[in-house]
């Protein structure tokens, strides 16, 4: 009995320490603290250079009175489809009857090619580039149009009005996180914006921007900025890119997605006052397209991969990769495949059709040259791979 008793009261004892009950101090109950960890949430980003479509691209999609590009992007699905955000530079205007359908130097491009983007998992498109205005203001509408009709696809870049540019900014909520999105172009080709409608398409004008990024910054997480800048073909960005992204990283703005060379360009990571750092992929080259030029690095590009965490209000990078993609199209030039280029073969490379005439075209060239630029620390196959 005595026992029994001596037990009961040892657990009286520990469950009151256990327990933590409130302080009382003045009469004023003080709860204890919460221990409990604040839930941490992740969201990712992938990003692909320019969307292409020239004439050998149209020809090649176009059967039986109808254009389809749905199976270009079927090797690049695993790696799109499964992202939070997949963001694309589609160079070219979404044309119509009409204003018909072009190849170079006026693009104009069938709505089907915006269909096979958002049935490939794109859904922020951007449109601040030097072929914007291509068709005028015509093309310009009719590309908002069309991808107004889509739901949860968001163009970036091209404007209905001062109102729309200024007051609407595109913010995506999604896992917890709130990313803005920025696009701006160097120029239009030289075709000019139409009297009184300088919002039709974002231009680089540093007084601008300044102001653009400086509104958004508060209202988002986590801020990109994409920008069409850069000589084309040139394997290193320019003294006006490397001095552009020293802006932004000043404006404290966390993804610059590069675009307009044609091909690669490097990664760099640029420091901010707050701590924190810019990530600027410089260019990510060609996404898809039908580059006759000499080049074959023009065949090469990739997909930027950007995972974030957030916990409390603490946003943070957990992992930054590239992954490089390889346009594909035979000697007959019958078909167009974007592959991983984890996943292309030395068997592909020799019937593609820039072979014919460069025996230099190997799976070697392009993996080293995906290499010099990003290295062993950025390359990755795909990370959403189970």
């Amino acid at each position: 009995m005595k026992r029994n008793l001596i037990f009961f009261l040892l657990t009286l004892v520990v469950l009151s320490c256990s327990t933590r009950p409130p302080v009382q101090e003045g009469g004023i109950v003080i709860p204890p603290p919460d221990q409990t960890e604040p839930e941490s949430f992740f969201l990712t980003i992938v990003a692909a250079g320019d969307n292409l479509i020239h004439d050998p691209l149209l020809a090649a999609s176009y059967s039986n009175g109808v254009y389809s590009f749905d199976s270009i992007y079927e090797k690049i699905k695993a790696y799109t489809v499964p992202s939070d955000i997949a963001f694309v530079n589609q160079e070219t205007i979404l044309g119509n009857k009409t204003l018909g359908y072009s190849g170079y130097p006026s693009f104009s491009t069938p709505r089907e090619a915006g269909a096979a983007l958002a049935a490939a998992g794109f859904d922020i498109i951007n449109h601040a580039t030097n072929h914007a205005m291509d068709k005028g203001e015509a093309g310009v509408l009719n590309t908002m149009d069309y991808w107004e009709s889509l739901e949860g696809i968001h163009y970036l870049g091209i404007h209905r009005s001062e109102d729309d540019k200024t007051n609407h900014p595109v913010i995506i909520s999604k896992n917890n996180f709130r990313i803005g999105f920025l696009a701006y172009t160097y120029g239009t080709n030289a075709i000019p914006l139409p009297r009184g409608k300088p919002y039709l398409v974002s231009l680089i004008n540093n007084e601008i921007m300044a102001r653009e990024i400086d509104a958004l910054r508060p209202l988002c997480d986590y801020l990109v900025v994409s920008v069409h800048w850069g000589d084309e073909y040139s394997p290193e960005p320019n003294l006006y890119q490397t001095g552009l992204a020293a802006f932004f990283a000043e404006h404290n703005v966390d993804l610059v997605i590069g675009h307009h060379p044609h091909v690669l360009q490097r990664f760099e990571a640029l420091p901010r006052n707050d701590g924190k750092s810019t990530l600027c992929f410089y260019s990510l080259g060609n996404f898809l397209s039908a580059h006759f030029r000499p080049e074959k690095e023009a065949l090469l590009g990739g997909l930027a991969y950007v995972k974030l965490k957030k916990t409390g209000e603490k946003v943070s990078v957990e992992e930054t990769g590239f992954i490089p993609t390889i346009t594909h199209y035979d000697a007959k030039q019958s078909g167009f495949l974007v592959y991983p280029l984890s996943e292309y073969t030395e068997e592909l490379a020799e019937k593609h059709w820039k072979r014919t005439n460069d025996r230099n075209m190997t799976l070697d060239f392009f993996n080293n040259k995906a290499h010099e630029l990003f290295g062993p620390t950025l390359i990755m196959r795909n990370p959403f791979a189970q």
